[in-house]
């Protein structure tokens, strides 16, 4: 009894220090997005006067909106594009037996280890011969890239787990496999779909080597317009951190409202 409860004391204590280790840059960012760029850096951290300055200038800045506008349409679209088509491979791969399937399954998912550095070149140059770079269907299509893999890997259990029974009864019910796919697989799938779009729209949130390459000024994302400001001579350490809270802000708002549903998916599987 007593080495149970230890153990749970230590798990509490490291996930605090884990917490406090995870959630310090944040709260740094944050508070310095509140300080004038003279108090970022002076002895005491917490001896400044709020002021909203930095947040004046970032919205007072056109291409930090151009940035964070883009950046939502790419993270939308690449997001919605990358479900659609994932969950459609996921299915047909967990569903349908042919010759080479695993290895195609696997041919997925190393190509989501592929470095984007290594990518990224030949991506700008198939853009650039198709008349595409510096706009938002090149970006689309290069989150998609990454975000396919991933989709069709996180869905593969959730489908593989759907009793084989209710599909049979769909089929033996009238239904095609159009319908069993949207009608039976998807609402089923819930909430796989549910991580697979909280992960793909952050990851194309985040997303700064492909739209450093293809960009250079209409199609730029927040992530390289934020980059930005570290300037040739000296960084606006202020702007930094006030573009920097408002990434942050999407990203809390996703998480926190599909909390319930990504705890439950993670879990992974379809529960019989």
């Amino acid at each position: 009894m007593k080495k149970k409860k230890l153990k749970m004391y230590l798990i509490i204590f490291i996930s605090i220090i884990i917490l406090i280790v995870e959630l310090f840059p944040i709260a740094i960012i944050i508070m310095n997005s509140f300080k004038k760029d003279i108090d970022i850096w002076s002895a005491n951290p917490f001896s400044f006067k709020p002021t909203l300055d930095s947040y004046k200038k970032v919205f007072q800045r056109k291409d930090v909106m151009l940035g964070l506008r883009n950046s939502l349409i790419v993270s939308i679209l690449s997001t919605s594009f990358s479900l659609v088509v994932g969950a459609m491979a996921s299915y047909a791969l967990s569903r349908f037996k042919f010759r080479y399937r695993k290895a195609l399954s696997y041919s997925f998912l190393i190509s989501r280890m592929i470095p984007q550095i290594s990518l990224s070149i030949p991506l700008f140059m198939m853009f650039r011969s198709l008349g595409l770079t510096d706009t938002l269907i090149a970006l689309i299509f290069a989150h998609m890239s990454f975000n396919i893999p991933y989709v069709i890997w996180v869905l593969l259990p959730f489908f593989s787990s759907v009793p084989i029974e209710y599909e049979e009864a769909a089929l033996v019910d009238g239904c095609n496999r159009k319908k069993v796919f949207w009608k039976i697989f998807i609402p089923l799938v819930g909430p796989g779909l549910v991580v697979a779009t909280v992960f793909t729209f952050m990851m194309s949130w985040n997303e700064f080597l492909y739209a450093l390459v293809l960009t250079s000024s209409n199609a730029k994302t927040a992530p390289v317009v934020i980059n930005g400001f570290m300037g040739q001579y000296a960084p606006l350490w202020g702007q930094l951190a006030a573009a920097g809270t408002i990434m942050l802000i999407p990203v809390f708002v996703i998480t926190l409202a599909f909390q319930r549903y990504l705890i439950g998916g993670m879990g992974g599987g379809v529960k019989g």
